[in-house]
């Protein structure tokens, strides 16, 4: 089954490079969504944003700058993802600069919203006050009726653009909310991201080039799948540091770090051919260090020869032991395979991360698993483990009450921590656990009723006093 999308009143933002139609987009949404900056051709991509007019919900789209006569990136690629919003959105709103005064591009994209028979209205930005009015006049010749002064940066009659722009225009009755899973697609520039949220989507939303760092904002798109409603993020590829030399692309890396801490579950993306480097260590020890839950695809896979998946996997495992618990994928976004079969996997980690196992459980566990094989002394005294308790989710957190924690030897947690994976699962999920000694034992048999795990499950409330473990 294909995904579809949810529908919503769509209202895009259109105009000539740099007239503040970002800035527009971010004071609509009332938070900084996508990035503003003052040199050209910033914005590339759709943007997708869901904000409300007066309680009713609707869909904003962001586009990039609309001119013939620009010589800027991926110029035609980027008209094109301009025309794919101006064509399924119900709304237009063109934006020009009151500084700058009409221009030919203005007159030409003026035309081209015309042309649709679809309501527009037209927000003459960088106007601060009412006193600066008196600038709209020269905007009639555009040959658009509905016109208003604004300004995107102070927010001055954003509210009133709004009512100009949807005037006579009826919303849909609102869909009843569906919970959904949100995914972050990561890795570094040019691996492929892009490219596979279009196969998932069966369109082009996004700009794709060979190019690296074409992606810069990062996209959010709703899609259901068998059911089942996700949230896909796109972002700009996550580049080593030195490589941040504009300011655009340090934004792009915030935005990204922000994508993940909002997501659920990330793809991390890697080149079959060149296989992991650097960046993509540091964005396991990101996911890892987040909680997030992780699938692993390969892509590029069709343009690997000679060489087995069983070595990728083997070489991965040896750079990352969370690596080695993480779902796998060989595929190719290019031309589809495997990728039917990542919203499967995705859905799985999104269940597990919020899985509980009931405290009896894991007792008999932790009785089976030390009778198998006991811990090890240590200068005469030997680890004692009393009970095993899980105290929260996203990620799954649990307790391990023991005499002493210092007793625990790394190659004993370490045999713990794979027999539990080997028991309960947990395939691409980080766990975090916590060993808590006799002394912090005993003072909770004291307050049994302050911080019991048996009785309570929120992670930060036990995890101040004790050493904490990502695995």
């Amino acid at each position: 089954m294909l995904p579809t999308m949810s529908r919503l009143l769509k209202l895009a933002i259109v105009g000539r490079p740099n007239v503040g139609k970002s800035a527009l987009f971010n004071a609509i949404c009332g938070k900084k969504i996508a990035i503003v900056d003052s040199q050209e051709g910033v914005t590339r991509d759709r943007i997708y944003a869901e904000t409300d007019f007066f309680g009713k919900s609707f869909e904003l789209i962001d586009t990039a700058g609309l001119d013939s006569g620009a010589a800027l990136p991926f110029h035609e690629e980027v008209r094109r993802q301009t025309e794919i919003a101006i064509q399924e959105a119900d709304v237009l709103v063109m934006v020009v600069d009151s500084r700058a005064g009409v221009t030919t591009a203005d007159e030409e994209v003026a035309k081209l919203l015309l042309r649709t028979k679809k309501p527009v209205c037209l927000a003459v930005n960088k106007i601060d006050d009412l006193r600066q009015v008196h600038a709209l006049h020269q905007f009639h010749s555009l040959g658009i009726s509905r016109m208003i002064a604004v300004s995107a940066i102070q927010r001055f009659q954003v509210a009133e653009l709004l009512e100009f722009a949807f005037e006579g225009v009826e919303f849909p009755e609102p869909e009843p909310e569906v919970p959904g899973i949100k995914v972050v697609i990561v890795g570094r520039p040019n691996v492929g991201k892009s490219t596979l949220l279009n196969n998932l989507l069966k369109e082009e939303r996004c700009v794709v080039s060979p190019i690296p760092g074409t992606t810069r904002d990062s996209v959010d798109t709703q899609v259901t799948f068998e059911g089942t409603q996700f949230t896909l993020i796109d972002t700009a590829g996550i580049r080593r540091k030195t490589a941040e030399h504009e300011a655009v692309e340090k934004f792009a890396a915030v935005r990204t770090e922000r994508a993940i801490d909002r997501a659920d579950v990330a793809i991390l993306m890697l080149d079959s051919v060149e296989g992991i480097t650097a960046q993509e260590k540091r964005i396991v020890t990101e996911l890892e260090g987040a909680g997030k839950g992780c699938l692993l695809l390969f892509n590029k896979w069709d343009l690997v020869q000679g060489y087995r998946m069983e070595h990728c996997l083997k070489s991965l495992q040896i750079e990352n032991s969370f690596l080695s618990h993480c779902p796998t994928l060989f595929a190719s976004a290019k031309t589809g395979r495997n990728v039917d079969k990542i919203f499967a996997h995705i859905k799985q980690i999104y269940e597990d991360r919020k899985r509980r196992i009931t405290t009896g459980e894991l007792n008999r566990f932790i009785e089976k698993t030390v009778q198998a094989y006991h811990p090890p002394m240590l200068q005469g005294r030997r680890l004692r483990i009393y009970y095993l308790a899980q105290v929260g989710v996203e990620p799954p957190h649990f307790v391990l009450f023991v005499n002493k924690p210092e007793l625990m030897l790394e190659t004993y947690k370490q045999y713990l921590i794979n027999k539990f994976r080997e028991a309960y699962g947990f395939q691409g999920v980080p766990l975090v656990f916590t060993l808590r000694g006799k002394q912090v034992r005993e003072e909770e048999d004291r307050h049994p009723h302050a911080s019991n795990p048996r009785q309570h499950h929120n992670d930060e409330e036990h995890a101040s006093d004790s050493e904490e473990v990502l695995v």
